[in-house]
This record gives C-alpha cells, sequence and structure tokens, in this order.
C-alpha cells in the first residue's frame, strides 16, 4: 500500500540506532515518508528444543535471554554485551556484535522478508526453511503463531559459523569484525531496512557453567597487543569476550555510572529494560531544561551520598595502571589463560588478577566497562556544561598488527576522551568537545586520523545517516531495493526514487533532492 502510494517507508523497532539509521533525516526527500513500527509483533518460538529460535520484529534480545535460560542456552548477545533493549532482528539487520569474540556480528540466511523489486511490485521471500504456504497472510499468520513445520533440511546457515576462523588471522591488513563487512552481506543481514523482515531463524549456544575473569592491568599498550595476537592466533579456546578500558573511562563509569552500576548489582540485568522505560517516561514528563540538566544534576547529588562501589582492587589497577583489559574466559579456556598469563606477569609494567565464578550476577569490572559509554559520558558533558557543548560517540576496529591498536591516537589535540573497546579491538571512544569548537569538524578530523591508520569505522553500529557507505555496502543497498523505496538516504546514499540523484560525498550531509510538488 505504502510503495503503491508512491511513499517510502522506514521500519522502525525497539531503538533507531545511535547513528539515526531508522528515522528520517532532513526535508530533502522528494516522497512523504511512513514511519512504520513493528514492535507489536512480538514472538519468540523455540526449533528443536530451543537450538534454534525464530524471532519476530518486536523480540527483544532481553526476552530471548530469559526465555533461552531455563533450557541453558543463550543468544547470539546478551545483555551487558549489546544494548539494553535492543531487538533481536535490528541485531541482525545492522550486522550487530556485540563484544563476544566466539559468535563473531549477528548473521542470518534464514528470514522471511518483503522486497521492493525493480518493477515497482512488493513480493514476500520465505527463506525460513519451513513449508508455510503460498497464501503471504496465511504464511505471515502462522509465523505470528508459532504453528511452524518440522524445518526442512537445509545448508543454509543461522550464524557465522566461520567467524571462530575468520578471527585468528591476526596478520591479515583489514579489522576482522566491523559492521556491514563484505563477508556477510546478505538479504536480511546487514540490510539496515532495505527490505521488511518480519521473522529471522537463528542459532542459539550453550552457556559456560563456569567463566574466570583475567584483569590486565599496564602502562605499555604493546603488552595488549602481544596478549591479543597471541590468545587469538594460539589459543584452542577463543575468549567468550575481551573488554578494554582507558584509565580516563575508568573515571568517567566510576563517577557518573556509579547510580546504573548499583542498579545492576542489587537487582541484575533482567529488570534493566524496565527501569529505563520508567526513567524515559518520568524525562518526557519533565520541562525542556530539567531534561538537560535537572535529570543529571540529581543524579550526581545520589551519586555523591552513596558509598565507594568498586572493590579496592580494582581501584589499585586503576591507580598504578593507565590501560586495563578484561579477558572472559570459559571452560577449558580458563586454565588454559591461567598457564599463559602466568608466565608473562608480573612484567616490569603490568600485572593480572584472576576472578573464578559459576554463573552469577555480572561482576564489578564487567558492569563498569559496560556503563562507560556513552551513557556515562553524556552525563560527564552535562556535569560540564559551562565547558563543554556536546559529546560524540564513535566505535572504530583495528588490525591486530602494530602495537598501535590499544593506544589513543585518534584523539585530535584539545579534546576530552574516553576510550573503551570490546572483542578483537572493537574501539568505542566517547569525546565531550570544549565549548568554541565545531563537534562536526572534530569528528571529520578524527575521520581522518582513523582513514591513516587504515581503520574501519562504525565497526558495531549501522552506518546510518552520519557515516558515508562504502561503495562495496552502497551496491548491496541497491541490489536490496532497487527502486529505493525502504530507508532511502542510508549512508548519506541518494533519497531519490530510483536512485536518481547523486550520493552525498564523504562527510557530507547528505545529497540534495527536489522534492515533487504534487506528492509532499
Amino acid at each position: 500500500m505504502i510503495v503503491e502510494a508512491g511513499r517510502a517507508a522506514i521500519f522502525q523497532a525497539a531503538n533507531t540506532g545511535l547513528t539515526g539509521g531508522s528515522t528520517p533525516w532532513g526535508d530533502d526527500y522528494d516522497r512523504e515518508i511512513v514511519l512504520v513500527s513493528v514492535m507489536r509483533l512480538k514472538g519468540v518460538h523455540l526449533i528443536e528444543e530451543g537450538r534454534q529460535v525464530c524471532c519476530l520484529p518486536g523480540a527483544t534480545l532481553d526476552s530471548l535471554e530469559k526465555l533461552l535460560r531455563p533450557l541453558g542456552r543463550e543468544p547470539h548477545s546478551v545483555i551487558g554485551s549489546s544494548c539494553i533493549g535492543a531487538s533481536v532482528l535490528g541485531g541482525v539487520c545492522n550486522n550487530s556484535g556485540g563484544s563476544l569474540i566466539q559468535r563473531g556480528p549477528a548473521y542470518t540466511e534464514m528470514t522471511l522478508f518483503a522486497e521492493v523489486r525493480e518493477d515497482g511490485s512488493v513480493a514476500l521471500v520465505n527463506h525460513l526453511g519451513f513449508d508455510l504456504g503460498e497464501d503471504p497472510e496465511e504464511l505471515l499468520s502462522r509465523v505470528e503463531r508459532g504453528d511452524l513445520p518440522a524445518p526442512q533440511p537445509s545448508n543454509a546457515w543461522a550464524s557465522d559459523r566461520e567467524y571462530a576462523s575468520h578471527v585468528r588471522d591476526v596478520d591479515a591488513d583489514t579489522p576482522a569484525r566491523f559492521n556491514a563487512h563484505p563477508r556477510r552481506l546478505r538479504e536480511a543481514s546487514g540490510c539496515a531496512g532495505k527490505l521488511a523482515v518480519f521473522a529471522v531463524r537463528l542459532d542459539t549456544f550453550a552457556a559456560e557453567t563456569e567463566t574466570a575473569v583475567f584483569y590486565v592491568g599496564t602502562n605499555d599498550p604493546a603488552e595488549l597487543t602481544e596478549i591479543r595476537r597471541h590468545v587469538l592466533a594460539s589459543f584452542e579456546t577463543l575468549p567468550i569476550a575481551a573488554e578494554y578500558l582507558h584509565r580516563e573511562a575508568y573515571d568517567v563509569a566510576a563517577k557518573y555510572g556509579k547510580d546504573t552500576f548499583l542498579f545492576i548489582q542489587k537487582a541484575g540485568t533482567d529488570r534493566m529494560p524496565a527501569f529505563f522505560s520508567a526513567k524515559a517516561r518520568r524525562r518526557a514528563d519533565r520541562a525542556p531544561e530539567a531534561r538537560r540538566h535537572g535529570v543529571g544534576q540529581a543524579g550526581a547529588g545520589r551519586r555523591g551520598l552513596t558509598p565507594q562501589h568498586l572493590p579496592a582492587r580494582m581501584n589499585g589497577f586503576r591507580d598504578a595502571y593507565e590501560h586495563h583489559l578484561m579477558l572472559k574466559m570459559g571452560g577449558a579456556g580458563v586454565a588454559e589463560a591461567q598457564a599463559y598469563l602466568s608466565v608473562i606477569f608480573p612484567s616490569k609494567t603490568g600485572r593480572c588478577s584472576v576472578a573464578r565464578r559459576r554463573r552469577a550476577r555480572p561482576r564489578s569490572s564487567t558492569v563498569s566497562r559496560w556503563r562507560a559509554p556513552p551513557t556515562a559520558t553524556a552525563r560527564s558533558m552535562r556535569a560540564r556544561s559551562r565547558t563543554s557543548s556536546r559529546s560524540t560517540s564513535r566505535c572504530v576496529a583495528t588490525t591486530a598488527t602494530g602495537s598501535s591498536a590499544f593506544r589513543p591516537r585518534s584523539r585530535p589535540r584539545s579534546r576530552r576522551s574516553s576510550i573503551t573497546a570490546t572483542s578483537s579491538a572493537v574501539f568505542h571512544q566517547d569525546y565531550v568537545v570544549k565549548k568554541g569548537h565545531d563537534c562536526i569538524a572534530v569528528e571529520h578530523e578524527m575521520w581522518k586520523l582513523l582513514d591513516q591508520r587504515g581503520a574501519e569505522y562504525p565497526a558495531e553500529h549501522n552506518v546510518g545517516h552520519l557515516y558515508h557507505a562504502k561503495p562495496a555496502l552502497a551496491d548491496f543497498y541497491k541490489k536490496l531495493d532497487p527502486t529505493n523505496s525502504l530507508n532511502p538516504g542510508i549512508g548519506q546514499t541518494s533519497k531519490c526514487r530510483h536512485w536518481g540523484c547523486a550520493d552525498a560525498d564523504v562527510g557530507g550531509h547528505g545529497p540534495r533532492c527536489v522534492p515533487a510538488a504534487a506528492e509532499v
């Protein structure tokens, strides 16, 4: 109906993206835009006793994690390795990665979607691997109800089965993991809204029953690069996750993420989505000025009244070391990491601490790192509103070669930053820009530095409307949506029907389309 009426459509799920990936951008479209929320299409259906799942658009990672927990299984991403409240389909459509090294970015070849073809017709494509008939309405109804027959034999993948081998290539001249990597662009996976996705079929994973977190501190980032290369290339068991935290980010998270840390510590992650929903409702009732300042000041007051929340051992590492690495191992990998790290530490510049645990609530180091970007940085900016104008965030993927991966070399002079990282050196960098500086100019200055280092960005978030889609990604979008009817303008590509106007230049603000007066 939307396409027949000559409009464009943008489908939205739980989050519209840090980069504006599922929102209109500007007023230079050549058609009206229809926003379609899919959050009421909720549902998760277990397949083969939970070894796989079929998720509808409104399914969130939180609900999926709760459903799988009694079965001793986990979804691709879990809270703490991804966004609170994020939708499962959003992760697939954006190739989201979380921080889980063994599993790679969200990926599946088993999907149900609608596409707009070159002649303007709309077709429903069923690649779920179930015989659900040919009638579109009946097919969609059966999926929503969970009326799924036995799976058909198929060679299609429901996760990236090759990622564990791919990430071990530490001598590659390109990063192993970044958003929309050309090796894993396929139909709904990485489509960024250029298809209307109604369901995805995904693998689940056996949860580790016993894990250990190795907390490494050092003043020499070359040591962390050495650890990274050795672990990826030589360990028989890959880490579950690896989290890097710079001292500046540690301080920001400790101060401005304290209240959320205490909430997670006392209530666990299960209650976080409800907490954020209630917070958003309270914030919406406030006046605009109170939203910007009152909430942050009140939170700062509460944080000042609570006792020190981080363990003395962690704070001691903060005082002694600039660079922090949290290496989470499971199963046989615990002994493997213990043997390796006990040989290389203590060194002249570094030290390692280890804590074992069975499955329980997240530990202090993990929660503190997770609270660093970007919320704590935003609070830091509000607290310094007299000297700071705004903050900007990015996630950057680097190669495993050289010793520069853990150095904050992409920070321009006269900028305050907090630097964290996840997985195989996917770095999250949050900057508070001083007043008097153009935030967009700062952003572009940093892009130049990153390009010189051969980095890829954004590494975990969609290109949205802030970043330029590289040729391979732009060609993928055009192939999926030849009439440019769905989410036009993504990646600073054309906003015009049939891709009629030129794409924006790198670093531009999007192409200018001349609206058709009869249709606007």
